[in-house]
């Protein structure tokens, strides 16, 4: 069976790649769809042709012109299936959220809660559900898989080094993120190009291979001035912590405030030297320390741009 599915998957990487340089090429892919496609054994099996489907209809040249509200509006009436809008608290969020209830929008709002966020971002969480009236679905980590993070590397180990960092990431956000995702059509971020170069190659739309569904990023192309200026015209409410110079905002152990000038994304995992420093959530595939010492025999992928 396995020997099966890992042939299934050369083939379908194999014709993912023939079809999409030859019939679009990469100038092209980069202009108006910015998708990627990726195939993992653990995935292909699952991976519908509905799903392959949504990327080239869901086209950047068509959401561009539109007011990022309408962008959203648009992605529901477009596409079929469960839409799914993962909110980490920032301000971005919160102009998504606000604009998927105004509109009153079909979309599942999800947070993760780590189990380590700032006392803040609770209060804020709480906060916007009053705000609105509507319950935003907590989805937490494996607990036993929890548990054997912390009983391996320590409560903090996070610092010891960038795989322990990795790997409690994995446990804590990826994972559980994989989890909520599973059966989505398209997955809503608040992804801005300004934000890191790894965020600036997303566009506004990607074909997540990995897990076998479209991302929308319809606040791609704005900035934080934009997006906080449009928050206080709206009245959003956003974390208290933004007021003492925390820009972006993840769980506490990791997120610190920034110097006037420096870039947003520095106050994250502010130890380790490296500049495209993520948590793996936006990555075609991210893997902890573990699953790279016991990785797959063979990872079938095909990349397009």
């Amino acid at each position: 069976m396995k020997l099966l599915l890992i042939r299934i998957a050369s083939m379908l990487a194999c014709h993912c790649r023939r079809t999409f340089s030859h019939r679009i090429g990469r100038a092209r892919i980069a202009k108006e769809s910015e998708f990627y496609f990726r195939f993992d054994l653990r995935i292909v099996a699952h991976t519908s042709c509905r799903m392959l489907d949504i990327a080239p209809r869901i086209r950047s040249k068509d959401v561009a012109p539109l007011p990022a509200a309408e962008r959203i509006a648009y992605l529901r009436h477009t596409i079929d299936g469960p839409i799914v809008f993962t909110h980490g608290f920032g301000i971005e969020g919160q102009l998504i959220f606000h604009w998927v209830c105004e509109q009153g929008l079909d979309v599942d709002v999800l947070t993760l809660d780590t189990g380590r966020l700032f006392p803040e971002t609770y209060t804020l969480w709480a906060e916007t559900e009053r705000r609105y009236g509507r319950r935003i679905r907590a989805i937490y980590p494996n607990g036993v898989a929890l548990e054997r993070l912390v009983a391996r590397q320590g409560i903090d180990g996070i610092y010891e080094s960038k795989q322990a960092r990795n790997a409690c990431c994995d446990v804590r956000k990826t994972k559980p993120l994989d989890r909520a995702l599973v059966g989505a059509a398209a997955w809503i971020t608040g992804l801005r190009a300004d934000q890191n170069d790894n965020r600036r190659d997303g566009g506004f739309t990607s074909f997540d291979g990995t897990r076998g569904l479209l991302k929308f990023n319809p606040l791609y192309d704005w900035t934080r001035e934009a997006v906080l200026a449009e928050a206080r015209r709206l009245n959003v409410p956003i974390n208290s912590l933004h007021a003492k110079g925390f820009v972006s905002i993840g769980c506490a152990p990791c997120t610190r405030a920034i110097r006037p000038g420096e870039p947003e994304r520095n106050g994250r995992w502010w130890w380790e030297n490296d500049n495209r420093r993520e948590c793996g959530l936006h990555l075609p595939r991210n893997r902890s320390a573990e699953d790279t010492l016991r990785r797959d025999p063979v990872e079938m992928s095909a990349g397009c741009g």
